[in-house]
């Protein structure tokens, strides 16, 4: 697209000319989307944060002074909703895991209080990643089959058995680390 079109464009949709909007839109999506697809690697993302993108875009449209290329602009708000992206995760991830160990610390309180014996296998347990644990607890806690916990948690059985197998080594691990 050429500079003047671009700049004729974006001023009519300051001007409220929603076409005209739709033409940038048109005009820029595959960039911003293939820029974000390199920069998460991961399509479903790349398309969230695209559409969000366009619509800060077009919310914010009036704050675009027009100093710079319109998809530098673009490019910007982009990679901005991406790092806020990433923090938001951060945030996320160091709560769950606070909470489980909160969980886990409460529970080993409750059960030496009511005369149970809580071993560090299982606090090591709750450390493991859920697509582990949940096969894990249903094969040797609950007494499924392989062939029953692929059913209930929709996975084949060959990849049930393997992710008992990898958390079971893990633990064994934990149990032999000094």
């Amino acid at each position: 697209m050429e500079r003047e079109e671009e700049i004729q464009l974006i001023l009519q949709a300051q001007g409220g000319d929603d076409h005209a909007f739709t033409q940038l839109f048109q005009c820029y999506y595959a960039f911003l989307y293939k820029y974000l697809l390199k920069l998460t690697l991961n399509e479903e993302t790349s398309v969230d944060l695209a559409q969000e993108t366009m619509m800060k875009c077009y919310v914010k449209l009036s704050s675009y002074k027009g100093e710079g290329k319109f998809s530098t602009w673009m490019i910007s708000i982009a990679s901005r909703l991406y790092i806020d992206m990433l923090r938001k995760e951060k945030r996320e991830k160091k709560w769950v895991d606070e909470e489980k160990l909160t969980l886990s610390r409460k529970l080993a309180w409750e059960s030496s209080t009511k005369g149970m014996n809580w071993s560090d296998l299982f606090t090591d347990f709750n450390t493991l990643d859920s697509t582990l644990r949940v096969p894990i607890l249903l094969r040797h806690y609950y007494g499924y089959s392989y062939e029953e916990i692929g059913k209930m948690i929709g996975i084949r059985t060959g990849t049930v058995k393997s992710r008992v197998h990898t958390g079971l080594r893990k633990l064994r691990k934990e149990l032999d680390t000094p």
